[in-house]
């Protein structure tokens, strides 16, 4: 058996695997063997089928496992010995021609391999990286506490119909009456919604209903047909306003401020304006944190220069996935897909580099925090420790689920380190100016 080798370039080379017939005869004959000791054919006793038999059956599937044997062992023997450090695995060359599989042949097999370069840089307080403080405004604090006070409150009755609410109405057309109809005005099209506006309960008017109701889905469902049924109807129906319903915000009490905060937390206006200031910091904190991951990446990536064998990797994703992507689905994405695997690289050298370790301490406390962050996304607030670790050691037992967890957490402590050893270059900017930042 002979391996040659051919360097392509400095990522890329072609191994050239030369394998005659005394170097597959010995694995071909262990593996004839062991299919006469476990083949059963009619008539044979179990392991006293002749051999010229089980060759014929068996011939050529234990010629190609004994070849594949071969392959698979000289090529990881190959890689260890030159401690090479691929993207992806082995591919058959392009041009390597149909195998013949016939025993006694000597056999030549392609194969292409690329490599992964070296990351090395240095990292001091020389290298500066962004940071952005977003000004905390009155005005912001203001729209907080309103959006809480609507989010708590209640739908009323009221006088006219504004921008945010709600009418019942009913619709006839003939015979035809389609009662008790919700309708949201903010759902209303854009061309005609500015004439629901100040419509009050007993009003009565002439809607064409393909005008003000353009998505087909809400209008069938409003005028309770079929989606396929609303070409045939007469676009014009009467329209009685029954009720306007309002959203009154929940008043400044303590009850309000129990389901908003939790019980006790916050006694007065004073303390719920504090809580909304300390929230409000609390998500630009966020947002700041996640726009330094973005900077800190770019500029890490840009100051590593990996410079990665893209024609292979294409290749490589496509036989990866059985197929199931076209090269037009991986060229559309491979961008995404490059920086990523180079970003995988980076943090890998950082964290050798900074000796960052992850514990399981720090998985649960991440899968905590979002486990929190869902629950609060549906209202549910001051959620048990008990219960929050429970949903968090879920998360974490899911494949999907902890792999992401762990992705995080590793992101976050080498981006800590890096964050010790550069400098960050300190911005305060208002909400609009970070919202603005490309």
């Amino acid at each position: 058996m002979n391996i040659t080798q051919n360097k392509v370039d400095d990522l890329n080379l072609e191994l050239t695997l030369s394998i005659g017939k005394d170097d597959y005869a010995d694995r071909r004959r262990k593996k004839l063997n062991e299919h006469k000791r476990t083949a059963e054919f009619k008539g044979f006793r179990k392991g006293m089928v002749p051999m010229s038999l089980v060759e014929r059956i068996y011939g050529q599937s234990a010629l190609v496992d004994a070849v594949n044997d071969i392959i698979a062992d000289s090529l990881n023997g190959f890689i260890k010995e030159n401690s090479l450090k691929l993207v992806g695995e082995p591919l058959p060359s392009e041009d390597q021609p149909q195998t013949e599989w016939v025993n006694g042949n000597d056999f030549t097999f392609k194969f292409d391999l690329a490599t992964t370069p070296e990351v090395s840089f240095e990292l001091s307080k020389d290298d500066s990286i962004p940071y952005y403080n977003i000004e905390v405004k009155d005005a912001a604090k203001t729209e907080m506490k309103d959006n809480l006070l609507k989010q708590y409150g209640s739908l009323e009755d009221g006088q006219e119909a504004g921008a945010d609410d709600f009418i019942i109405v009913d619709f006839e057309q003939g015979d035809t009456k389609v009662e008790g109809t919700y309708v949201a005005i903010r759902n209303i099209d854009e061309a005609v919604r500015g004439s629901f506006i100040g419509i009050k309960p007993g009003e009565t008017r002439q809607v064409n209903v393909n005008e003000a109701f353009t998505n087909e889905s809400d209008r069938a469902s409003m005028l309770k047909v079929k989606k396929e049924d609303l070409a045939s109807l007469d676009p014009m129906f009467t329209m009685t306003v029954k009720t306007v319903k309002t959203f009154v915000p929940a008043p400044m009490v303590q009850e309000t401020f129990d389901k908003i905060f939790g019980e006790g937390n916050v006694k007065s206006e004073e303390e719920f304006d504090a809580k909304v200031d300390e929230r409000l910091r609390s998500e630009y904190a966020q947002e700041s944190e996640f726009r330094f991951t973005k900077d800190a990446k770019d500029y890490l990536l840009k100051k590593a220069g990996i410079v990665l064998p893209e024609k292979f990797l294409k290749r490589w994703v496509f036989v990866a996935n059985d197929g199931k992507f076209t090269m037009e689905e991986i060229e559309k994405d491979f961008p995404l897909f490059l920086e990523d695997f180079r970003w995988n690289m980076v943090r890998g050298y950082l964290m050798d580099k900074y000796q960052v370790k992850v514990e399981e301490a720090d998985l649960l406390a991440s899968a905590k925090a979002f486990a929190a962050y869902q629950f609060a996304m549906y209202g549910i607030g001051n959620v048990p420790e008990d219960q929050l670790e429970t949903y968090a050691k879920s998360i974490l037992s899911q494949e999907k689920e902890g792999r992401r967890v762990l992705e995080q957490v590793e992101d976050q402590k080498t981006l800590e380190a890096v964050r010790a050893v550069v400098t960050l270059d300190t911005k305060t900017v208002s909400v609009e100016e970070f919202r603005e930042l490309k």
